[in-house]
């Protein structure tokens, strides 16, 4: 049975970076690694993304000594988060350049990002060596120490022993589920050195790009958390995320050391209707269409590999494959496939009628969740009339179940961290007659207040709810801070992420190309113009949103007309926790009208329902249980890499969760546990807000 347990798991970044070559204490591999340099095209490329920023960003900050602290210290803390490779003598070596980056980084000198990599890298490869050697020899897991799971807390080590220390207990502490289970030391030493062997494979990978991108992304992120650079093959996914479609064989990919194995097949997809891949079959060449030769893939990047295979629409792709039942040394099958666009509906709205009991009354809910706000932007601009866009396909969910008959219906933000302006204005015109939606101050001090232009049309106009998370962000906000503003139907659930800005993407190509013209250098300028060399991409904040009261959602989100218990506070998560988020402020209104359709007197109405089942629901007293739980585990950052701590502890949370499961269970007769029962078991804030929401259906207070 499920149960509603919060809680932060200790991730130890392991790196995918590394270092150089002063320290004489660690052994060197530079006769076997490539040597990482700056591209020709990253000087007048940062150059460019320097520029845009001192243009059009929303925050108009100096690049400064200050500034170049900041991204001094962004660039390590992406390395090393864990403070895990590099000595505190490390950082004192490199403090001379500490107020130089306003200086290299807008002339377009990258070459510190470089040199710092250069040894992080070495640093990395030959720490994983030295995890290798203490996985032959099992440690003393009956000693009273602690491992300090909060990385903020975490301070860079003086000496190698103290570094040597630190990593003993990072491998102890990974290795204590195992030993919890019962697992034998050499089975969890092979696991782990697995583990190791898959990080040191990357890490051998990394290529010029990814410093690059790497090291813009501290510069970058010194402006606010939400200005980033994408590498083109970073672009390339953004890109296909937003429009929940790509072109290709339809088959999700992963790595396994030297190989690229199917991970899933997309249902629908040429992958799927060719019947000849399945889970777990390696890819080792690959051919572009019927005549080239086949270039063998194994040990490449599985984003070159993934390169190789998507391809336009119509075009042919054919793929040496191991079956996932065949030795490795088996003769590979050729598969020939034809590319094709894929469609990814997991991220796609989807809707679904839930039944619920309140008093003596059954009621029909529509739930419909939108797990972001897409929009297919090149089928748009195509003319493309089956464009997939979030609105037209809600729009579509809605009326599927308005047909068959709704008494209300909850809109399910739950982790939507946002995505197209356009979408959640046009969303939200839905429901509402016409009017502002949102207002956008620009980083020239411009405001647009953008409307809801459907001249009164109401698509839905029944009973509604929208349910939120700390996690529903940007998008999100917009759409529940106007539904909440025009009265027009009850936020419910936790308070809102937080994030108020407007990004907008900027193709680096033009902008480049243009300013290497200008300069002198046609060759370089012609190449990037015509596409022979990839140029990424900027996402650029240069804009804030405002509720039409003129309240930003900046750092203070949407607060929910019924507020549901979170584990989750202000100092740890959301917008507010993170570095240089730009502040909160009020511009004046904007002129509305509200629908009125949910009166002050009816929210009161249900904040005393709310708060009676709170007393009186088995399950909700549960869930605020362990969620005071969760947050006196989060406090204490420290574990133990004591067994016999551990089992004890894991016993306690074993014994509690029985208790849960008899809680949840022992109530409920047979005929009564259907998949609905479940649905609503496992997910108590989506059973109340519908308990709320068939409230509002049943009666007007007010």
């Amino acid at each position: 049975m499920h149960r509603f347990l919060f809680f932060t798991l200790a991730i130890i970044n392991l790196g995918v970076f590394r270092p150089a070559a002063f320290s004489t204490n660690v052994g060197f591999r530079s006769d076997t690694l490539a040597i990482l340099e700056p591209k020709d095209e990253h000087q007048v490329e940062t150059q460019t993304i320097v520029s845009l920023i001192y243009q059009a960003h929303y925050r108009k900050l100096p690049f400064n000594d200050s500034l170049s602290n900041v991204v001094f210290e962004n660039y390590f803390q992406a390395l090393d988060p864990n403070k895990s490779y590099f000595l505190k003598s490390d950082l004192d070596y490199f403090d001379k350049y500490k107020d130089q980056l306003d200086n290299t980084i807008p002339a377009g000198d990258v070459s510190f990002a470089y040199q710092v990599f250069s040894i992080y890298r070495e640093r990395a490869l030959n720490r994983i060596d030295k995890v290798y050697e203490l996985l032959k020899v099992e440690p003393d897991f009956s000693k009273e120490e602690t491992f300090e799971t909060d990385r903020d807390k975490l301070e860079w080590k003086n000496s190698w022993d103290e570094l040597d220390e630190r990593w003993l207990k990072i491998i102890k502490n990974q290795a204590m589920s195992y030993k919890i289970n019962g697992k034998e030391w050499s089975d969890i030493a092979e696991t782990l050195e697995k583990r190791f062997k898959r990080l040191e494979k990357a890490i051998y990978q990394y290529n010029s790009e990814d410093v690059y991108e790497l090291y813009m992304n501290a510069f970058t992120s010194a402006y606010d958390p939400h200005t980033d650079y994408f590498s083109p093959v970073d672009k390339e996914n953004f890109q296909i995320d937003m429009s929940l479609s790509l072109e290709g064989i339809g088959a999700q990919l992963t790595q396994q050391l030297d190989y690229t194995k199917i991970a899933a097949i997309i249902p629908g997809g040429p992958a799927y209707k060719s019947k000849l891949l399945q889970k777990g079959d390696r890819i080792v060449g690959v051919a572009q269409g019927d005549d080239a030769e086949f270039i063998d893939v194994i040990g490449w990047r599985l984003d070159e590999v993934v390169k190789k295979i998507r391809g336009p629409k119509g075009t042919v792709v054919r793929l040496q494959v191991i079956k996932s039942e065949d030795d490795i040394n088996s003769l590979p099958d050729t598969v020939r496939l034809v590319r094709d666009k894929i469609k990814l509906e997991r991220s796609a709205a989807k809707a679904e009628i839930i039944e619920i009991q309140e008093g003596r009354k059954s009621y029909s809910m529509g739930v419909v969740t939108v797990p972001s706000f897409y929009i297919d932007f090149e089928a748009l601009h195509k003319g493309d009339k089956d464009y997939r866009s979030t609105t037209r396909d809600v729009k579509h969910l809605v009326d599927s179940v308005k047909n068959i008959g709704i008494d209300g219906l909850m809109i399910d933000l739950r982790y939507n961290g946002g995505g197209s302006l356009k979408e959640a204005i046009e969303l939200t015109g839905l429901f509402i007659p016409d009017g502002p939606v949102v207002i956008q101050r620009n980083y020239d001090n411009s405001k647009e207040v953008m409307k809801d232009m459907d001249k009164g049309e109401v698509f839905y106009d029944g009973p509604l709810a929208v349910l939120t998370n700390r996690f529903s962000a940007s998008a999100s906000e917009i759409f529940s801070g106007a539904i909440q503003d025009y009265k027009r139907g009850i936020i419910v659930g936790e308070n809102t992420f937080g994030k108020g800005t407007v990004q907008n993407l900027v193709d680096l190509r033009r902008h480049v190309a243009s300013r290497l013209l200008r300069s002198g250098q046609v060759d370089l300028g012609t190449k990037i113009g015509s596409e022979d060399i990839p140029i990424g991409q900027l996402k650029l904040t240069l804009a804030k949103f405002y509720r039409v009261t003129g309240s930003s959602t900046q750092r203070m989100g949407v607060a929910p007309d019924i507020t549901f218990p979170s584990p989750y506070d202000d100092e740890n998560y959301g917008e507010a926790s993170r570095p240089n988020a730009l502040p909160w402020d009020v511009i004046a209104t904007s002129k509305f009208e509200p629908t009125n359709q949910i009166s002050d007197k009816m929210i009161e109405h249900l904040e005393e329902l709310y708060r009676t089942h709170l007393a009186e629901d088995e399950q909700l007293q549960e869930l605020v249980k362990e969620i005071e739980k969760a947050k006196k585990l989060r406090a204490d950052t420290e574990v133990s890499l004591n067994l016999e701590e551990r089992r004890a502890m894991a016993k306690e949370d074993e014994v509690e969760d029985d208790l849960a499961t008899s809680i949840d269970s022992g109530e409920i007769s047979e005929s009564e546990s259907d998949s609905e029962d479940d649905k609503l078991k496992d997910d108590p804030y989506l059973k109340e807000g519908l308990r709320l929401l068939a409230e509002l259906s049943r009666t007007k207070v007010g």
